[in-house]
């Protein structure tokens, strides 16, 4: 092997590392993790006032909507454990019962966790609005 090719196999395997590099760890810092609230209610006392992420299924019939006072509260399950979730935010056009979400806040000694923003999975599919829909009506559609 001449000098050349062992210079251009390594600006290759540089160029490839740098690559790499960029795109896991630039992913690594976009994946969202989260706990589940079984495992928040197993931390106990030392889960309370602690920033973090809960993650789980809104459960269904327990979306309470007050847009007026910008109220939200429901119940976050994992099919084992149960957290009440209250937010002072509106929620996203797409939130609805029966859903995975998950939701970046505290919880409270209170014993509920106070949400500060609200994530909610979601397809790659667009679907333009109906026919005459309007926003009031779709937030409706979450309360019921």
């Amino acid at each position: 092997m001449t000098k050349q090719s062992i210079g251009i196999i390594i600006a290759i395997l540089v160029i490839l590392g740098g690559i790499a590099f960029l795109t896991f760890g630039k992913l690594e810092k976009n994946l969202v993790y989260f706990v589940t609230p079984t495992e928040i209610l197993k931390k106990g006392a030392s889960a309370l006032n602690q920033s973090v992420r809960l993650g789980g299924m809104v459960r269904k019939g327990t979306i309470q909507w007050d847009p007026e006072k910008v109220y939200l509260e429901f119940i976050l399950t994992d099919n084992q454990k149960e957290v009440r979730v209250v937010s002072h935010e509106t929620p996203p056009q797409m939130f609805q019962e029966e859903m995975g979400v998950v939701v970046e806040g505290k919880m409270l000694v209170q014993g509920y966790f106070e949400a500060e923003r609200l994530m909610v999975k979601h397809s790659n599919e667009y679907h333009p609005p109906k026919e005459g829909e309007k926003p009031h009506l779709i937030y409706k559609d979450i309360t019921q």
